[in-house]
């Protein structure tokens, strides 16, 4: 790729040998100043994909960033994310003159600015945060020659459109501008039309799709029943990395004291905690000193988390696109992992709306559907397969529990029904 000595030496320290499908069809169209687009599904190794070429073009420049200013901004979703963006861009530049910032919330913000005071040529930042600064008066924007928006689609989902706005008018309009994303939602056709100039595309895989090696399964189960399942199935596999996700910050956190109380080495990371909370538990994650991490979507995109063997649907996101990302957090460079779902009746509708976007049935692990399941690879107008599509215990010899039995209502078929079924029966007549 024609790269710089110091920064092929470096690659090679970092155990990056072999460019991954999205380096090795974006790096060289990056260095040669285009500007690009790249969809590819999580743990393919974008960070590089831009990180490389933005390095690469910043040592031809001999000399140092003017006070106040910086030369690229990369854009993250996520303190998480952002912070894991900068250790790579830090990795990339050991050895160099250059210097890496990082700006996020959940911080203060006056050791942040002091840092970026004597100018900086790559700055890592969260747009809530890069606002605050550039209020401040503390950071000008006007000789930054590149631009990189990393996980823009989940910038859309937590509002950040005007954000962005605002901070790109103050960028020059002569500039590189890179956006990596694992989905392209319609609106992400305005925000590429209004950042770039006539981009390269690059695709590596189709938007919704998740990684090969990610074997999925789903439990139907009463919502009651659910706790239970998840102690059973981690209690087969305690020792090995796992992420429970689910949709609040209360619920997670209730979830993650329960479990520790039950025995498990859990923590939890949600909007709620501290940066310095969610950077602890992080580290003991990694580190395997926990074992069990329950998290809301703040940990759904982008984290790249050694050795996750198995992630839990505890509650299934409401968009689906959430789903693609929750699970891409197992099967990373290259190894296999488990992810499994947990449908209670009132999540019917987004299993059906996660099927319909990655174009698949997810094989049935325990239970029966809990109303008819429409087969997402059928063609439009004709009908799906009967109610619980495919029945039976996933490998390992899993019973069947939560739904099982239950009829198109999720109505317990004859016979006595079990302590879940009955719980279920008494939450839907409430």
């Amino acid at each position: 790729m024609g790269l710089p000595e110091k920064l092929l030496a470096r690659l090679k320290d970092m155990g990056l040998n072999d460019p991954t499908p999205i380096q090795a069809r974006a790096i060289p169209h990056a260095l040669n100043g285009k500007d690009v687009l790249g969809l590819a599904q999580t743990g393919t190794g974008k960070t590089a994909a831009f990180g490389v070429p933005l390095v690469a073009r910043m040592l031809e420049y001999g000399r140092k960033p003017a006070a106040m200013t910086v030369r690229g901004l990369v854009l993250a979703p996520t303190r998480e994310l952002a912070n894991q963006i900068a250790d790579t861009l830090k990795g990339l530049t050991e050895g160099t003159p250059m210097k890496v910032g990082l700006v996020v919330g959940g911080v203060s913000i006056n050791p942040q600015i002091a840092r970026i005071a004597k100018g900086t040529d790559i700055l890592v930042a969260t747009p809530g945060r890069l606002i605050d600064i550039l209020d401040r008066g503390a950071l000008d924007l006007g000789s930054c020659d590149f631009l990189v928006l990393d996980e823009a689609d989940q910038m859309l989902d937590l509002g950040f459109i005007h954000t962005l706005r605002k901070i790109a008018a103050l960028i020059p309009a002569e500039r590189q501008t890179m956006l990596f994303s694992a989905t392209m939602p319609k609106q992400m056709n305005e925000i590429a039309n209004s950042y770039l100039q006539s981009p390269v595309r690059i695709e590596v895989s189709p938007p919704g799709k998740a990684a090969d090696k990610i074997t999925q399964s789903v439990h139907f189960i009463a919502k009651a029943a659910k706790l239970d399942l998840l102690k059973e199935l981690l209690n087969e596999h305690k020792d090995e990395r796992t992420l429970v996700f689910g949709r609040t910050k209360w619920g997670m956190e209730k979830l993650m004291k329960t479990l520790d109380k039950a025995g498990f080495s859990a923590a939890a990371i949600h909007g709620n905690k501290s940066q310095g909370q969610r950077e602890r538990a992080l580290a003991a994650f990694k580190e395997g000193e926990i074992k069990v991490l329950v998290a809301t979507d703040v940990a759904a995109r982008g984290l790249d988390i050694p050795d996750v063997k198995y992630v839990y649907n505890y509650e299934l996101p409401n968009v689906p696109d959430a789903y693609v990302h929750r699970i891409g957090r197992t099967a990373r460079a290259g190894k296999d992992g488990q992810a499994v779902a947990f449908c209670a009746p009132d999540e019917m509708d987004d299993l059906k709306a996660i099927q319909k976007v990655m174009k698949i049935s997810i094989p049935v692990a325990s239970g029966r559907a809990w109303e008819a399941m429409p087969d997402p690879a059928a063609p439009a107008g004709k009908p799906g397969g009967r109610p619980g599509g495919r029945r039976g215990g996933k490998p390992g010899g899993q019973r069947r529990r939560g739904g099982g039995g239950g009829n198109s209502q999720g109505k317990p078929q004859a016979g006595k029904p079990g302590n879940a079924q009955r719980r279920s029966q008494k939450q839907r007549a409430r």
